[in-house]
Formats: C-alpha cells, sequence, structure tokens
C-alpha cells in the first residue's frame, strides 16, 4: 500500500469522525447563524440624512372631507406626491409606483406615511380623491389624498413644498406639476427629494429606514 493511499485513507477517517463528532455541528450551525449578525455589525452606519429645507405648519382637507394636515403628521415619516385625478399622463403611472410604494411599507405599519396633495382642487373634491384612492387600493391608514380651496393648496405646494403648481385652463389636458417624491421626517423637515425611477426608489426606501430608526433611538 503505498504511503499516498495511506494518507487519503487517513483523512477520509478523520472526516467521518468529523462529521459524527456532535461538537463539530453545534460550532458549524452556531457560526452559521452568527455571522449574518457579524457582517451586519461591522456595516457602516450612514450618516444621517440632511435637512434640505423644513415645511410651515399647514391644514387642507382630507378624502374623507376632514381637516388633515402637519399636526397630524408630527412623529411621523411620510412621503408627499402631487397629482390631478382627470391625469392621464404622468399621474396613473405615479399612483402605480406609489401603490408599489405603499406595499413594502407594510412592514412598518402606521409610522410611514404617504400624503398625495391634488393640484386640481377645483376638481379634485373629497368624494373625487375618497374614489381614486380606492381605485389604487389606498390603506386610510397610511395613504392620505389632500385637497382644499386652492388658495390654500397653492400656498401649502408653492410656498411650503417650493414646487410648481400650474394653473388649470379650457383646452389643456395637463397642469403643471412636480413628479417627484418628498421624504418628511417627524418634525416636519424634508429630509431627501427622489425621482420615481426603481434606483431612487429603492434609496429612497433605505432612507426611511435610516429616519424610522433614528426615531425609535430617540424614543
Amino acid at each position: 500500500m503505498s504511503i499516498q493511499t495511506i494518507a487519503l485513507r487517513r483523512d477520509e477517517t478523520f472526516i467521518q469522525k468529523l462529521v459524527l463528532n456532535k461538537t463539530f455541528w453545534f460550532i458549524f450551525i452556531l457560526f452559521g447563524f452568527s455571522y449574518p449578525i457579524f457582517k451586519s455589525l461591522r456595516r457602516e452606519i450612514p450618516n444621517n440624512l440632511p435637512v434640505i429645507f423644513s415645511l410651515s405648519e399647514y391644514k387642507l382637507t382630507n378624502e374623507f372631507g376632514k381637516p388633515f394636515g402637519s399636526e397630524d403628521l408630527k412623529g411621523k415619516v411620510y412621503i408627499a406626491s402631487f397629482i390631478f385625478t382627470s391625469c392621464a399622463t404622468s399621474c396613473p403611472q405615479m399612483m402605480k409606483k406609489m401603490q408599489f410604494i405603499q406595499k413594502r411599507l407594510r412592514g412598518l405599519g402606521t409610522k410611514v406615511g404617504i400624503v398625495t396633495f391634488s393640484v386640481d382642487p377645483e376638481t379634485d373634491t373629497p368624494p373625487v380623491l375618497n374614489k381614486y384612492a380606492r381605485r389604487f387600493k389606498a390603506n386610510p391608514y397610511v395613504w392620505s389624498f389632500l385637497t382644499g380651496p386652492r388658495k390654500n393648496v397653492k400656498d401649502v405646494i408653492i410656498n411650503n413644498f417650493k414646487v410648481a403648481m400650474g394653473e388649470k385652463t379650457p383646452g389643456m389636458i395637463d397642469i403643471a406639476h412636480s413628479e417627484k417624491l418628498f421624504l418628511v421626517d417627524g418634525a416636519g423637515k424634508i429630509r431627501g427629494l427622489y425621482s420615481t425611477d426603481k434606483q431612487h426608489v429603492d434609496q429612497m426606501m433605505i432612507d426611511v429606514g435610516i429616519l424610522v430608526n433614528t426615531a425609535n433611538k430617540i424614543m
């Protein structure tokens, strides 16, 4: 019998003994469960998100005809978007993306909300917004739709969020409005602006997690 054969059999015997050893499997399983935790502990924690600007207090009307505004959102992280229900161009796509975002937020319960502002308040009355919300399966505990007198809505959108809100004119099928998503923290401060493509939405979801975790630590 050659030396190589003896060495091979010796290795096989060692492996068989190792596999039958309970201590080996205990260490193996312990390492398997511990490694992801160890890896996450070593992961670099992202820097806190910058404050882009702060919102002033506001109050409009939700899809149920009830007053709703910044006071109702205190302490809650939320994502703001802008649409109008008769929009046949970008808004339906925006709403489908917001519907998907709502699904991704399920695990956070009511810690994170979505607030959609209408830029056509004359047409988008509470009953119209309510019907529109149901069309996109909006959870009323998470997702609110806001309207109100044009002057008030315009003040919130232009002076508070600092984005455009066009006038509705006869013959025009579109109303100028922002297609960006705004991430607002529990203190009413804008912490991020995002496009609705997958890359930016994924980044927004990461930033949502940072804000929620930061709020939990403070509490």
